[in-house]
């Protein structure tokens, strides 16, 4: 299987894995949130099935989880694993996709569905591919590519391996999680089954992105209650819980929200807001990369709670705050190793690495938490959760060759 060979590959598995509806729902209680990532867990098992890869299972919860068995001479080897999400985001419709293949972008525009399009003046990466091979959507939804095209680069370096036995490497796990997205998975994440000691997400963006560390992650759920009368009586009597929930979303800072702030500056971002006279309730999504940084946020909000209270006499704000994920660093830092075996991988495989912190989590962060180091690798996709994203078709092949690299290397 040469280079061309495993480029072809990883954009076949792309352009299939992509038209699977897998976008997940915050709603839902279920793992999995929707019926579409059973579909696309299902196809993987085949997929690996096919490949002859052993200890391959779908759980209960969807989570698929295979092993590629080490060559001869390298059983004792430490298990490495590999990890990507079936879900794509909510913000934007994931069905019907249609991608569109770009085989070699001319560095214009492109016009895309109602009105939209990319724009290589806007976007300095785009501009850079003039005369390569891209993916984008064709603006009526997302891509897609967060993280089908992780899945896709952990399936075709696969693929390479089983059609190259010469090539000599320890045992390998695979594992694809639903609910990425909704932060809901994990919960439910069969971690009595792993045997990985190491784990690699590809969830990231441009070539050469390794992220080891991530925001610390909390959500506030803030009921709004008031009191209601008949508005044409409502003087010094009505307490109107909608306009509660509005006055407490306008005192978080402008200045720290996400369209506010970039690298390490954390943030407030309301998610949902809804209600009416009598009761209300507004999502807060807080980020920060600073232990204490995340807990005066969450302070601040039982402040912003009786600020309103004050407000509005005989209301009252009730705040529900709890933890989403953790930065990763510290735990990545006990161990160097998982982070210097994928520097070494990267450099060997012709790619010139940097880090940058997660301006988000993967779920790498949570299985950290859970005892596995887990740091990010790039898949070269860009404008994630939006219908302007796009994959760069060199830059997955790369990401593909950084997973063979760093199967192959030894302990």
């Amino acid at each position: 299987m040469t280079n061309q060979e495993l480029e072809n590959a990883v954009i076949q598995k792309f352009l299939n894995y992509v038209r699977f509806d897998t976008e997940s729902d915050r709603r839902s209680e279920e793992t999995p949130s929707t019926p579409g990532q059973w579909e696309l867990a299902k196809l993987l098992l085949d997929e690996l099935s096919a490949l002859g890869l052993s200890d391959i299972k779908i759980t209960d919860h969807c989570y698929v989880i295979a092993r590629l068995p080490a060559t001869a001479g390298r059983e004792n080897a430490k298990c490495i694993g590999f990890l990507a999400h079936l879900d794509t985001a909510g913000d934007v419709s994931g069905k019907n996709v249609k991608p569109q293949f770009v085989q070699c972008y001319d560095g214009g525009k492109i016009i895309l569905a109602e009105g939209i399009c990319l724009d290589p003046e806007e976007d300095t990466d785009l501009a850079a591919h003039k005369r390569k091979a891209i993916i984008h959507s064709d603006g009526t939804t997302l891509l897609g590519a967060d993280n089908k095209a992780g899945i896709a680069e952990i399936m075709a370096a696969v693929e390479y391996l089983v059609k190259n036995p010469q090539i000599e490497h320890g045992p390998v796990e695979i594992i694809f999680t639903p609910d990425e997205e909704t932060g809901k998975g994990l919960p439910e994440f069969p971690l009595n089954e792993i045997k990985s000691v190491f784990c690699y997400t590809v969830d990231g963006g441009p070539m050469g992105e390794i992220e080891s560390e991530c925001f610390n992650a909390w959500k506030a759920d803030i009921e709004f209650h008031g009191k209601v009368i008949h508005v044409g009586h409502a003087r010094g009597v009505l307490v109107n819980a909608a306009l509660m929930a509005s006055a407490f979303a306008m005192l978080l800072p402008r200045n720290e929200s996400p369209e506010a702030t970039d690298g390490y500056y954390g943030y407030y971002c309301p998610m949902e807001i809804e209600g009416d006279l009598e009761s209300a309730y507004l999502e807060v999504f807080l980020r920060d990369f600073d232990d204490g940084g995340i807990k005066r946020r969450v302070a601040a909000l039982d402040i912003f709670a009786k600020t309103v209270e004050t407000q509005f006499p005989g209301g009252k704000v009730i705040v529900k705050s709890q933890p989403q994920y953790y930065n990763m660093k510290s735990k990545i830092d006990e161990k160097p190793e998982v982070l210097e075996r994928l520097k070494r991988a990267a450099h060997n495989a012709g790619v010139e690495w940097y880090l940058k912190p997660v301006r988000g989590g993967t779920d790498g962060s949570r299985l950290t938490e859970l005892g596995i180091p887990t740091p990010n690798i790039f898949t070269g996709g860009r404008n994630f959760h939006s219908r302007l994203e796009w994959v760069s078709v060199s830059e997955m092949s790369a990401a593909c060759r950084v997973i063979i690299e760093l199967i192959k290397q030894g302990d």
